[in-house]
């Protein structure tokens, strides 16, 4: 079966919480027993062994799940010490590892280690299509004040970048739309009656991509 590509699993190595915290033992109805040593007294809390995560794997874990649903993943968490030492050994994904937790995507990547989990790196493990429009905007501008057309352009809201070029064109502005009331009309409106508004702002030449992926935090 084909691995699902918006599913990642995400490996954790938990410890087993052992307490000497001491517990005298129930009452019984039968005879009073003999007196024992403390540590023949102390219990386990119950049947089957309680296991905790550190703070830091904790918070990968919770990361890891929140960048997954803002960008329609899934993530599978599996802890390394619940499953069998059989299993463990033979997991090819695992060979090598030395640091837990790792999030291995079905094409391969992965990131191991607490240092490694960070939103830059778990957004270029878990690329999505854009919620909003992007547009990229040539401009050409009289020479003069740059300082008074960047502060200008800093005031639009749908202004994102500024990349100051050499060449044919002086400016490269990255613009972006919600999408929900955005199209291509009234990306090339705006330019038109805003950019193209600024006295300083001689020419423009407008791309607007039809599909965007990103691996930028969103």
């Amino acid at each position: 079966m084909a691995e699902d590509p918006k599913e990642l699993v995400l490996y954790v190595q938990s410890k087993k919480a052992v307490t000497t915290f001491y517990r005298p033992p129930a009452p019984t109805s039968g005879p009073v027993p003999a007196p024992t040593s403390r540590a023949t007294e102390e219990v386990s809390v119950g049947d089957s062994p309680v296991f905790f995560l550190s703070d830091d794997q904790a918070r990968c874990v919770a990361l890891v799940e929140e960048t997954a649903s803002h960008r329609g993943y899934r993530i599978r968490v599996v802890d390394v010490e619940k499953v069998g030492r059989l299993e463990r050994l033979v997991a090819e994904r695992l060979r090598g590892v030395q640091n837990f937790p790792v999030l291995i995507s079905p094409k391969g990547p992965r990131v191991e280690g607490v240092a490694q989990f960070t939103d830059e790196t778990l957004a270029e493990l878990m690329p999505t299509e854009l919620k909003s429009v992007r547009a990229f905007a040539y401009l050409k501008v009289r020479g003069g004040d740059l300082d008074r057309i960047r502060t200008l352009l800093e005031t639009l809201p749908e202004v994102k970048e500024m990349h100051f070029l050499t060449g044919d064109w002086d400016i490269l502005v990255v613009l972006d739309f919600p999408s929900a009331d955005s199209n291509k009309r009234r990306v090339l409106d705006f330019v038109t009656d805003r950019i193209r508004g600024i006295p300083e702002v001689l020419d423009t030449s407008t791309v607007v991509p039809e599909y965007s992926v990103t691996k930028f935090p969103l």
